[in-house]
């Protein structure tokens, strides 16, 4: 036999969700379900054995509550209200010198952004020279810190980045260290992705170094970034629709401006311990 189960939500907090919804035997009744799926009533069928429904914040905010099943009637779970309830909790941060940009559980990019701005003719960007130490810190068994428990890299750093002006972008290039001693799969890049083109970044002479990038806005009239509406502390992000990250063998429009912004990102890692130095736009004069 079976029985329906009618889950509401009356309090939640305002950065929880989607959540995942179980009972106590383990049976997934619902993944990726909506806060406000739960606000308005959702149904599920359990068995008879079933007594308690577990409910997963699957979002950044991870927790978990257990609730017994009862029994109401359709008047009484109508008029249950809805109440958003953000509690306080105290945090301690850096505490772990082997991650950095990792805040709740959640690797949070370090973002970066560099203007460049030209005299009086256009120039056109040719390759980006970025001088930056990347350090991993060894976990320190005694829990006395010391700055000699680090190691240079040269094979991390950061995995994404934009280059843009007030009319032209590149869209989101990931960054991967280029192969070494195998042509075949250097040959394979660049990588045209469905959002996003992957490209090789170089370190020599203590310079990280990138080229294989173009103009990818497919219409002027539309913007080149829109606004995050999951944090403030987001100012900008890629508007995708209007990027085209097909191959355009013939159309390869170079960076061309009086102005130029980069704009480096760091999101699939928090090990790495990017000190940022300088860096350099080597560009060449474009007559007309």
């Amino acid at each position: 036999m079976a029985k329906t189960v009618i889950i509401r939500l009356t309090c939640s907090g305002n950065r929880t969700g989607p959540f995942d919804i179980t009972d106590n035997l383990g049976t997934v009744l619902g993944t990726d379900i909506t806060k406000q799926n739960l606000i308005d009533g959702y149904t599920v069928s359990v068995a008879d054995a079933v007594t308690q429904i577990v409910i997963t914040s699957a979002g950044k905010c991870t927790n978990a509550i257990t609730v017994n099943i009862g029994t109401a009637t359709i008047e009484q779970l109508a008029a249950l209200p809805y109440v958003e309830c953000n509690t306080a909790s105290l945090w301690r941060h850096l505490t772990d010198v082997v991650n950095y940009n990792k805040y709740y559980g959640n690797v949070e990019p370090y973002i970066i952004e560099y203007p460049f701005a030209y005299q009086s003719y256009d120039e056109i960007l040719q390759n980006i020279k970025d001088y930056s130490k990347v350090f991993n810190y060894l976990p320190i068994l005694d829990g006395v810190f010391n700055d000699n428990a680090q190691i240079a890299v040269d094979n991390q750093w950061f995995n994404k980045a934009v280059l843009y002006n007030n009319q032209q972008s590149t869209g989101i290039l990931e960054l991967v260290p280029k192969p070494m001693h195998n042509l075949k799969q250097y040959l394979a890049y660049p990588i045209y992705n469905e959002f996003s083109k992957t490209i090789t970044y170089t370190k020599s002479d203590n310079f990280y170094q990138y080229n294989t990038f173009w103009g990818l806005v497919k219409n002027k009239t539309l913007p080149l970034f829109t606004t995050s509406c999951e944090s403030l502390s987001v100012d900008k992000l890629v508007n995708q629709v209007n990027m085209d990250y097909g191959k355009r063998s013939f159309k390869k429009e170079p960076l061309r401006a009086k102005d130029l912004k980069v704009r480096h990102i760091l999101d699939n890692s928090s090990i790495a311990h990017i000190v940022s130095q300088f860096i350099v736009a080597p560009s060449q004069i474009s007559y007309k």
